[in-house]
């Protein structure tokens, strides 16, 4: 297990294209971290880099606070998966998961290269399918047999360059909850690329959102889907995406395309001047006024849906909108870093599966304020974002997370150790009885305090720095 640390690491080509652009980034020991963005974001180059495929043109890359930027890759002892198996098809899968045993320079006997293979086998669910090839096997076995191949290495740090990408839906699935419960029991750090953000989202302790080669922001999946720093992050998290509507500043209103609503306060100041901003509403905060009434404070308007698609546990209105030309372009814009196609302006809703909207008809809808943000089009921040709540989520998943791994991985261990001396002074005769006794009471008493050290975190949501710089990444943000 490893803490990675990234400083200023810039990947630049021959042609001055820089992929990956001043990176900052401080990877925990034990923690599951994620790299999500759009096609040619620069997540997978960034992950090369870590390993040593690619060379880093400037910056410094730290494996437990030792630079390992001219290390060769096999000198770095990491375990990576790739998006393709790359098994070899004439080997059984035995064979496959013990290849990188016996390519190993310190030759292990042949008895501890069977127990690591069988000891991976048993975790991935393979033993039965020890002596079959590749080609007999399903595509999540295979991907299985690959990650073996890792686990086997005994590496600090697993690095996943999208594993899933190949597997059909209910593969990726499947696979998704594998990995998952596989890195909890391993509790080895992960770094873990992708572009699928329901992996990024159900995966990662944290997730690093990438922007041409920049980092937007580091932060939890529930920080990056409430608390968003920026336009694009707040696009790129959340299906179906965030609605960004055209508003026009009227006095201590903004006008969107449907409705009138009052200016946030924590707006207010920085928007100042200004005659056009962008507001964002995710298509789960709009519902339906027939199906269930409108609180007090609720903005109730209504449109006409021209689509609608009814999925069975949920339903989406799609409805139309004219642009404010002032804030297109930032909108077209947005609309091409986050790979869209380009289509017509509309807002989509994300309705109760009860709702009766018909395509054509008017619908009566609402949403809450409080649910809507407000960005600045010339440089896409989130002028409603909330530094307090922001923290308060960073608290409460750094405790969920980390505390309870901190615990598997160390508390449970030297229980263990303690528990062995304790039962071998007494075989031994080494110390009186009195003195054993007095021995588990102390350990009995010191489990009971961090037990309940833990259930107070929980409960009353303290923060627990689990590593030194958590917070410098916390919300980082591109200038």
């Amino acid at each position: 297990m490893a803490q990675i640390t990234l400083k200023n690491i810039v990947k630049e080509y021959g042609d001055g294209f820089k992929a990956v652009n001043d990176i900052n980034l401080d990877i925990a020991d034990g923690e599951f971290m994620i790299f999500v963005g759009p096609s040619g974001c620069g997540k997978s180059t960034t992950l090369r880099m870590v390993v040593g495929l690619e060379d880093i043109t400037s910056g410094d890359l730290l494996i437990d606070g030792k630079t390992v930027n001219d290390l060769a890759p096999k000198d770095r002892n990491l375990a990576m998966v790739f998006q393709n198996y790359a098994l070899y098809p004439h080997l059984t899968v035995r064979e496959n998961i013990a290849f990188p045993l016996r390519l190993n320079r310190n030759k292990l006997p042949e008895q501890e290269i069977r127990r690591r293979v069988d000891q991976a086998a048993e975790m991935l669910e393979l033993t039965e399918h020890l002596e079959r090839k590749p080609a007999n096997l399903s595509g999540g076995q295979r991907q299985r047999v690959a990650m073996g191949r890792a686990i086997v290495r005994e590496a600090d740090a697993f690095l996943f360059d999208e594993p899933l990408s190949n597997l059909d839906a209910k593969l990726r699935g499947q696979m998704r909850t594998e990995i998952s419960r596989l890195q909890r029991r391993l509790g080895i750090t992960t770094i873990y690329v992708t572009h699928d953000q329901t992996e990024a989202m159900t995966l990662g302790d944290r997730v690093a959102v990438l922007k041409r080669g920049v980092l937007q922001q580091c932060a939890s999946p529930r920080e990056l889907y409430e608390e968003p720093v920026n336009l694009f992050v707040a696009g790129f998290i959340g299906s179906p995406p965030m609605n960004f509507l055209p508003a026009t500043v009227q006095g201590d209103h903004l006008e969107l395309p449907m409705a009138t609503v009052s200016i946030p306060n924590s707006a207010r100041e920085d928007l100042a001047g200004k005659k056009a901003v962008i507001v964002g509403l995710r298509p789960e905060h709009i519902k339906d006024a027939d199906v269930a009434a409108p609180p007090t404070g609720a903005v109730v308007f209504n449109s006409v849906a021209d689509v609608t698609e009814w999925l069975g546990n949920e339903q989406y209105a799609y409805i139309p909108f004219q642009s404010d030309p002032s804030v297109q372009s930032t909108l077209e814009e947005l609309d091409r870093d986050l790979d869209g196609e380009g289509m017509r302006t509309q807002f989509v809703v994300n309705l109760d599966p009860r709702s009766q909207i018909l395509e054509g008809e008017e619908a009566r809808l609402y949403f809450m304020p409080e649910n809507m943000m407000v960005f600045d089009p010339e440089s896409g921040r989130n002028l409603t974002r909330d530094e307090q709540n922001a923290q308060r989520i960073a608290d409460l998943e750094g405790d969920r997370h980390h505390v309870v791994r901190f615990f598997d991985r160390k508390s449970y261990m030297m229980m263990a150790i303690m528990m062995s001396f304790g039962i071998g002074m007494r075989a031994a005769g080494v110390f009186p009885d009195w003195f054993i006794a007095f021995f588990y009471t102390g350990l009995g008493l010191a489990l009971a305090l961090a037990g309940a050290n833990y259930i107070m975190r929980g409960v009353l949501g303290r923060a627990w720095a689990f590593h030194g710089s958590k917070g410098e990444t916390r919300g980082q943000s591109a200038s």
